[in-house]
């Protein structure tokens, strides 16, 4: 069994990406300038962003962090937005989610511009995607895809069971493993909430990608031996024995399921970490589209 290290991965990229902007210094260029926006005061959307800014730091980025308190209208966040797509200094930007209730998430995310838009949420950039064109893949399926094409996981002709159909995860990961290429060429069945009898589904698959939400929802049984284990899943769960209060427990029950699994990644550690890096990979890219154009 091997561990599909995310945080090694995701060192691994951004000191690549610190030697390419070291260049670029060099050459006496423009270094990539990542913008964050950050709407109210949500915990986890605080250490997140907090997260990215350093990231920034660390290879060399410019970085910017906007903040707005938690009664921002939605007519004023759009506003914003506007400034920063006419901005040429900022190569790209993130709007933080969760907003706001009273901010349409929707619309807002429409409202950015998709050669700005390094989250790849913007339907343009899904639809490109879609299509295999070269495009802003969003930052946790293009950390799942560099885990495994970093390990040299084979994807042609197998068996991947998606679980969950978020358009975060879910769904761009059943494009993603169908698609022509490599990592790619798998047959995809995609599942949720509602699909019938998951355990026979799994039971059967090659590769598992799992992006629920629920502890340990994915048994030993429910897998066969050498399956790939991809586990998105990230919940709080509470644990009076830990300092913190709570431990951070995976959709995967890893105990026993790693005993079965070729590969597999740990939470937390494993696409977690793998989900910065490529946001700062989408912004050089966006940096050097942009230079091109």
């Amino acid at each position: 069994m091997t561990i599909l290290d995310g945080k090694k991965v995701s060192n691994d990229i951004k000191n690549e990406i610190a030697v390419e902007v070291q260049k670029m210094k060099d050459n006496g260029e423009k270094v990539p300038h990542l913008a964050a926006v950050l709407v109210g005061d949500d915990g986890a959307s605080l250490t997140y962003v907090g997260s990215k800014v350093r990231s920034c730091e660390r290879v060399g980025f410019e970085s910017s962090l906007i903040r707005m308190p938690h009664t921002t209208s939605e007519v004023e966040l759009l506003k914003k937005i506007e400034q920063l797509n006419n901005d040429d200094a900022i190569d790209g930007f993130i709007i933080q989610l969760p907003l706001p209730p009273q901010i349409d998430t929707q619309k807002v995310l429409l409202a950015v511009d998709p050669s700005k838009d390094v989250d790849g949420f913007h339907p343009e950039n899904f639809g490109k995607m879609a299509l295999d064109m070269t495009t802003f893949i969003p930052a946790t399926p293009f950390g799942i895809l560099e885990l495994l094409e970093r390990y040299k996981v084979d994807t042609k002709g197998k068996h991947t069971v998606v679980i969950g159909r978020s358009h975060i995860v879910g769904r761009p990961m059943s494009i993603l493993m169908s698609r022509r290429g490599w990592p790619g060429n798998s047959t995809v069945t995609l599942t949720h909430s509602n699909t019938k009898n998951i355990t026979q589904i799994t039971s059967q698959a090659d590769i598992i990608i799992s992006a629920l939400g629920v502890p340990n929802f994915l048994k030993a049984e429910m897998v066969k031996d050498d399956v790939v284990i991809i586990d998105v899943g990230i919940t709080r769960v509470p644990d009076e024995s830990h300092p913190k209060g709570y431990v951070i427990t995976g959709d995967v029950d890893f105990e026993n399921v790693s005993k079965k699994a070729s590969f597999i990644t740990p939470v937390p550690g494993g696409v977690g970490p793998m989900t910065i890096a490529m946001l700062l990979k989408n912004t050089l890219l966006a940096r050097e589209q942009r230079r091109s154009n």
